[in-house]
């Protein structure tokens, strides 16, 4: 056996002076030299006998000495890395969370041994099965659960996920855990979408693929994010921030640009096309609303959005300097339907081009506004709304 290797000494005087620390020492010993590779199958058979006898030991420091020292060797048998995953919390959660001899079926027992700080040891794994994740989701346990949804090694089914959202979906810490996640299934972004705060709705959109119209509507209801034109307690900084962060995952794409404009959300529309083109957001200020034929032209081009929209663009900023809001009860919304009706009745007269997408967006929109803002403009006042 190697010299740091257990000895027949050893051996000799481990039975002859029994003591606690003794053996503790021992166990942590034989753990750390235990290596199959190096071993005679005689060395590694006495071994594991220790490692069997040890598992049994009332203290629980032994215990612990060999779990610790065990927890991350493949090699250790079976059986003895059950035993200690099945032992008090102290001498088991290293064990449970750490070593790859244990298996699914070890592991589900474990779990409905409804002991709570054993279930989060599972959930915290490197790798975590469907079949981990779905046992652990039912256990009920909302650490266990809020640890599993952060665990990126965790391979969580769609109908997983969904019992998620219906058990726990109400909880922030497990809202947290799901929205940061590098993926999760579209369905269960979408269920995510009505039960976040707002900041989360901006890091679904953000992180994980989302219906363009969802996307868009989250982007332009956000008070504190999307609306500084709409909202003076809005954040220039927070909407440059929003759009630079949307533009470094593939968000901020020409259709939510366009439909953030038609809404009435200039300062948003200001940002994206700022981020867009590369510029700061003073000089796209100037460029954007430059009365001549150049400025806007210029900085459309830079941000690449598609030719057809440029008059789309160009009519919706002719409309929100001559539509201001009222000052009344439903103010966003009046000013939000009066930007899209003005910009409809451009949609003929002006040749105004939408992708099929972005008029069925705004046309949807209008449909939800309040329908009490026809005032001056009449009941004429929007043209092309039946396409």
């Amino acid at each position: 056996m190697p010299a740091d290797n257990l000895s027949k000494a050893d051996v000799a005087k481990l039975l002859s002076d029994p003591t606690p620390d003794n053996r503790a020492a021992t166990a942590a010993k034989v753990a750390v030299a235990f290596d199959p590779g190096k071993l005679s199958p005689t060395e590694r058979a006495l071994a594991e006998e220790i490692f069997r006898l040890m598992v049994k030991d009332a203290e629980v420091r032994v215990r612990q000495a060999l779990t610790e020292n065990l927890k991350q060797n493949g090699n250790v048998p079976h059986d003895v890395a059950v035993a200690l995953a099945n032992d008090i919390d102290q001498v088991a959660l290293p064990m449970i969370e750490f070593s790859q001899v244990l298996n699914d079926d070890d592991l589900i027992a474990i779990i409905g041994s409804q002991d709570p700080a054993k279930q989060e040891a599972v959930a915290g794994r490197v790798t975590v099965s469907e079949a981990l994740s779905d046992a652990l989701v039912s256990s009920g346990n909302e650490a266990a659960v809020t640890r599993l949804v952060a665990n990126e090694g965790a391979a969580i089914s769609e109908s997983t996920f969904q019992k998620v959202v219906d058990d726990f979906g109400d909880r922030a810490g497990v809202q947290s855990a799901m929205v940061n996640r590098a993926s999760l299934p579209v369905t269960v972004a979408e269920r995510l979408v009505t039960l976040v705060s707002e900041n989360l709705r901006d890091e679904l959109v953000k992180r994980h693929e989302l219906p363009a119209a969802m996307t868009t509507d989250i982007i332009l209801q956000s008070r504190e994010r999307a609306t500084i034109s709409l909202s003076s307690d809005s954040s220039v900084d927070d909407v440059m921030i929003l759009a630079r962060q949307l533009n470094d995952n593939g968000r901020l794409t020409p259709s939510i640009t366009l439909r953030a404009l038609c809404m009435g959300d200039i300062t948003f529309f200001e940002c994206a096309m700022a981020t867009r083109a590369g510029v700061t957001l003073d000089n796209a200020r100037r460029l954007i609303h430059d009365r001549g034929p150049l400025g806007l032209r210029a900085v459309f081009d830079k941000a690449k959005l598609p030719p057809a929209q440029f008059m789309a663009v160009r009519a919706a900023l002719d409309v929100s300097r001559e539509t201001q809001m009222d000052g009344g009860e439903n103010d966003r919304e009046r000013y939000a339907r009066r930007m899209i009706e003005r910009i409809m009745t451009q949609y003929d007269d002006l040749g105004v081009e939408f992708e099929s997408s972005d008029l069925e967006y705004l046309l949807t929109k209008m449909d939800e506004l309040p329908a009490d803002v026809l005032g001056d403009d009449g009941p004429d006042a929007v043209v092309g709304a039946d396409r």
